[in-house]
């Protein structure tokens, strides 16, 4: 059985962990897109759960709902924990904004596929321009 003071260094250590992977994002994002930035791999799953909620302000179970409904994928590590990326945390940040202007899930599921379709068009165009 762990003993009290254990638990709370436990604590202490994991609250410390978060503030650091907080920290870091934060200091990453000053630098423009994920994918801008030298190091940072936008799409490398790198933040826990609660991290990811605290970032986007978001609460845990909404990230949990917004898996279940398909509007992202977060990594999953070898014992399943999810582990969300920059780009995750990019687009966290998008359905929060779609929310806003009163867009539902379903429309937002909508709006996020016809948003990937247009990218995958204007790379194409992109690869025959160049061609």
């Amino acid at each position: 059985m762990m003993q009290h003071s254990e638990e709370i260094s436990r604590r202490d250590r994991v609250a410390r962990t978060r503030e650091e992977q907080i920290t870091t994002y934060e200091q990453a994002s000053n630098g423009g897109a994920a994918a801008d930035r030298p190091g940072v791999h936008a799409s490398r799953g790198v933040y826990g759960i609660s991290v990811a909620a605290e970032l986007v302000g978001m609460g845990v179970q909404t990230l949990r709902l917004y898996e279940a409904r398909g509007l992202l994928e977060p990594e999953r590590t070898a014992g399943r924990t999810r582990r969300y990326s920059p780009d995750d945390i990019d687009r966290l940040r998008h359905i929060g904004e779609l929310l806003e202007a009163g867009v539902n899930l379903a429309g937002i599921g909508m709006v996020l596929e016809l948003e990937a379709e247009l990218a995958a068009v204007r790379r194409q165009l992109q690869r025959k321009r160049r061609s």
